[in-house]
């Protein structure tokens, strides 16, 4: 919601408060303004001027050399390329000199060899965003009523001179998606009363029910319809001051019937619509439920069909709105418009929110009939655009209003003891000071036998229970003024064993160098099981908000991979990332999925590059199961790990690897496919998946540490011949089972597939490190040990080269 200051200050005294000041007391009371937006910022020198004359450029077509009025006593020559620059029109001149947004300085220039001393300005020129620039000044500098005066200040007369307070609402402060609902809270914050619109006009002798007939088939859907009849209504441009408060508030004038309905929906916060009387035909407005597959074209010229779901108004053949949505070209105001029905009605926002959503179609107007508009503003608000009509399009409004009336209008009533709201608090706050807030906020409040009997006037659709008023309190009072204080407990507070290993694997994977990622939860059906370490039923939601959030995730890497492709795709070449979330696997006997934790990296680009070395790794298969391994090393698991390769969907078939814990799965290491990396755009990637959960729940010896030994160890290298389908780490594993209590390494060095080697064969070299830390060992010691390791190769088929 933007909220300009110059407009607030007509239904709040808010003069001579500091625009900052102002934001840091709305932003206590609960609402968070977002930002403070100075309009005229950094704008200098910047006139109204009135063009005298215009004339061709000697040297350019597109171009006018103009003679401009600024006030002074010469005219100021301004040579100008807008296509509708002419003479007599009253514009926006920014003289030698003046500063503009953007950093731009007009300074005096020669433009194809004449003069030019300043320069006719557009409102984009202003910094007024395109799309808020009413559709005639779009393409061309903004013409100013005649009634303004050359030389004076045209921020002053743009309106320019104003700041605008961005609140960052959240859902249940509907209330303060009108600039009275926004007055409210600032009166309640600074103790004053809102002064809201004197609303007068006189009408016509003739009847509104006489011109316009009123029938609503579904009062539930529809409790309250009104509308009301102005007649010689002359559609114009709407005056200066009303066009820059909608630009203000971010919407574009049009006219200025369009532009009062505007205008109320965000004083009052009460959509309206406006219909061309004379195109409704009949005299007749009939709100209903759609008949299936019945079309409408919207405002926005788009053709739209319907369900039978949705709530339309029609003239009792045809839809001419969509109900709390948007309104139909076919009824739509124009020029030639002289009959004007003003609608303003309240439409149930669960209907508006689903009708909405069928349309793919979202308003002002929905958006604030879907979070609930108050009951007791839907009649004002039509006298009000009744007003304005008489005032600024020269209206006779007809007397009276065509009603269908059947909402209920009672404020919520929330009875709470002061004892309540001060313990759930835990603050010693007066019943004076109780009932002070709740009248400046404008509630009804009585207080009687030990009770506080509350009102909430309707327009707080978020007051319904007891929490509601002590959330009021609370903000009102000030959050800050809530004293702090300790738990009163026995239990000291630590992390569970659990919860301190999961600290580890951070500490771990942040050392190594990766950044921690937090990805949805929520994926697409398709990218649901892909890469899944094991997978279960899926769990989808019932409603989700699209196809791509619509299942619960059963991996991690598909989005960690998606991250890693967003950055690549900003020139961001090398990217190590990790993320410790669920998964969600099936179902539990109460229905709902099994959450397991897993730990999942990604790694892309270069792992090492030290330019001043001339040093440079890329990221391979090896570098991702180091980092693993390291998480095993510091847990004491390494030598229950063991590696197997495995073909998954996605990943390398040569370059993947299941990781298993005492024999079971329990993660996967390996390269994307390289089909998946150019979907994804990014050059060689890895990833691993680890279950976290039987990682850390997995039992471990207590960490016992040895002194440095004095004894000196002893290797012996050999070189064995394999089949090349043979793992190396299946070697491994023999030649720890057959080496004795002396052998503590086992490490593999070499690896040569050349043309000395037979077809089908490999050499690989592995270094065996011998060791006891009682005594140096002798060479007959080690040979006895090596000898068992060569003997169960020769029985394994690994020959010795």
């Amino acid at each position: 919601m933007l909220v300009s200051l110059k407009w607030l200050s007509q239904y709040v005294d808010i003069d001579g408060l500091d625009p900052q000041e102002l934001a840091e007391k709305i932003t206590r009371s609960g609402i968070e303004v977002d930002a403070v937006i100075d309009r005229s910022v950094g704008m200098t020198n910047v006139v109204v001027g009135s063009v005298v004359s215009k004339e061709k450029h000697p040297e350019a077509d597109k171009l006018n050399v103009c003679q401009v009025d600024v006030g002074e006593e010469v005219l100021q020559q301004i040579v100008c390329g807008a296509p509708n620059v002419d003479e007599g029109q009253k514009v926006i001149v920014a003289l030698p000199g003046a500063k503009l947004p953007g950093g731009i300085k007009i300074k005096k220039a020669k433009l194809r060899g004449v003069e030019s001393n300043g320069m006719i300005c557009s409102l984009q020129e202003l910094g007024i965003e395109g799309r808020l620039v009413p559709k005639a000044y779009a393409e061309g500098i903004y013409v100013l009523p005649a009634d303004v005066t050359p030389g004076e200040d045209a921020l002053e007369t743009l309106g320019l001179r104003d700041t605008v307070l961005e609140l960052g609402l959240t859902p249940n402060r509907s209330d303060a998606l009108s600039m009275l609902g926004v007055a409210y809270e600032v009166a309640a914050i600074l103790s004053q009363d809102v002064k809201l619109p004197e609303i007068t006009y006189k009408a016509s002798a003739e009847k509104a029910e006489d011109l316009l007939k009123l029938r609503v088939e579904d009062t539930a859907t529809n409790p309250l319809y009104s509308a009301k009849v102005v007649k010689n209504v002359v559609v114009a441009e709407s005056p200066l001051w009303l066009q820059h408060y909608l630009m203000a508030a971010g919407v574009r004038p049009h006219n200025n019937v369009v532009d009062i309905t505007n205008y109320i929906l965000m004083e009052y916060g009460q959509p309206l619509h406006a219909f061309d009387y004379d195109k409704l035909e009949t005299g007749e407005i009939v709100t209903r439920f759609a008949t299936e597959g019945e079309k409408i074209t919207t405002l926005d010229d788009v053709e739209r069909t319907l369900a039978s779901h949705n709530f339309v108004i029609t003239n009792g053949k045809e839809p001419v709105a969509v109900a709390g949505v948007m309104g139909g070209a076919n009824s739509e105001v124009s020029d030639a418009t002289t009959t004007v029905v003003i609608e303003s009605a309240y439409f149930a926002g669960g209907s508006v929110r689903r009708t909405s959503k069928d349309l793919g179609l979202r308003s002002d107007s929905s958006a604030r009939f879907e979070k609930g508009v108050d009951p007791n503003r839907v009649l004002p608000a039509t006298e009000r655009a009744a007003q304005l009509l008489s005032e600024l399009a020269g209206g006779e409004v007809l007397e009276g209003t065509v009603l269908v009336d059947e909402l209920d209008k009672t404020p919520a009533r929330v009875v709470v003891s002061p004892d309540f709201i001060n313990g759930r608090l835990g603050m010693k706050i007066s019943l004076e000071e109780m009932l002070s807030i709740l009248e400046r906020l404008g509630f009804g409040v009585e207080a009687a036998n030990g009770m506080l009997i509350i009102d909430a006037p309707t327009r707080r659709q978020d007051i319904k229970i007891e929490e509601d008023i002590v959330e009021e309190i609370a903000r009102m009072y000030g959050y800050d003024e809530i004293p702090m204080t300790l738990p009163e407990s026995d239990v000291v507070g630590r992390l569970t064993p659990y919860q301190a290993k999961r600290r580890i694997v951070r500490n771990v994977m942040e050392g190594a160098g990766l950044f921690q990622a937090v990805t949805y939860s929520l994926t697409s059906e398709e990218d649901s099981q892909k890469f899944a370490l094991k997978a279960e039923e899926t769990t989808k939601l019932l409603m989700p908000m699209s196809e791509e959030r619509s299942t619960l995730r059963q991996s991690l890497i598909p989005h960690l991979v998606e991250a890693a492709a967003y950055n690549v795709a900003r020139q961001i070449d090398s990217v190590a990332l990790y993320e410790i979330g669920s998964v969600f696997l099936g179902q539990t006997s109460e229905e709902l999925p099994f959450e397991e934790e897993h730990l999942a990296l990604v790694l892309t680009g270069k792992w090492t590059d030290n330019a001043w070395q001339g040093e440079k790794k890329p990221v391979d298969f090896f570098v991702a199961k180091g980092i693993i391994e390291a998480i095993f090393a510091k847990f004491s698991l390494t030598d229950r790990v063991s590696y197997e390769g495995a073909t998954v969907d996605g990943l390398h078939p040569g370059r993947t690897a299941h990781v298993l814990l005492d024999g079971e799965k329990i993660g996967l290491i390996g390269q994307l496919h390289p089909a998946q990396q150019k979907q994804a755009g990014v050059k060689e990637t890895y990833v691993a998946e680890l279950n976290l959960l039987a990682v850390l729940s997995a039992v471990t010896e207590d960490l016992v540490y040895t002194p440095v030994p004095r004894f000196p160890a002893m290797t012996r290298d050999i070189a064995l011949e394999l089949d090349q389908t043979t793992a190396s780490g299946e070697i491994v594993r023999i030649i720890k089972g057959a080496g004795t209590k002396l052998l503590k390494d086992v490490k593999v060095f070499d690896v040569y597939e050349g043309e000395k080697m037979a077809p089908g064969k490999k050499s690989v070299a592995f270094s065996l490190t011998y060791f006891d830390p009682e005594h140096t060992l002798t060479d007959e010691e080690v040979v006895a040990a090596h000898n068992k390791v060569l003997k169960a190769l020769a029985q394994a088929g690994a020959e010795v080269r």
